[in-house]
């Protein structure tokens, strides 16, 4: 059977910019999205630690060691700038793989920079 499991996570990140006029996305600092393996294109959930939202988006790849943590399109509208928010990705495991499956996990500053990875 296959079960739904924390692939992916940047924990505590700072939106930097919100571009309401672009079409919907996040686009993340290719460093971090390099860090924990999470792709361009790639769908993510965002959980926006001050409001509480909780929604679904794709993945732009940003400059590399930018610090950028940009909400786009319609998902700008669920948060601020200089929010924290935490970006995950999931993924689907089978018996055998969630036995010994470790999830990549980055702890990043107030600039966005990896301060640890677990």
């Amino acid at each position: 059977m296959m079960k739904e499991f924390l692939y992916a996570k940047i924990h505590r990140a700072t939106v930097t910019q919100a571009n309401l006029d672009y079409v919907g996305s996040i686009t993340i600092d290719k460093a971090l999205l390099d860090e924990v393996d999470i792709s361009a294109n790639q769908k993510v959930e965002i959980l926006d630690i001050n409001n509480g939202n909780r929604f679904s988006t794709y993945v732009i790849e940003g400059k590399a060691n930018s610090g950028i943590i940009c909400l786009n399109g319609a998902a700008a509208r669920q948060v601020q700038v200089k929010d924290k928010i935490i970006i995950v990705a999931y993924a689907l495991l089978n018996e055998q793989e969630q036995k010994t499956f470790k999830a990549k996990i980055a702890h990043v500053d107030e600039q966005n920079r990896l301060i640890k990875n677990i």
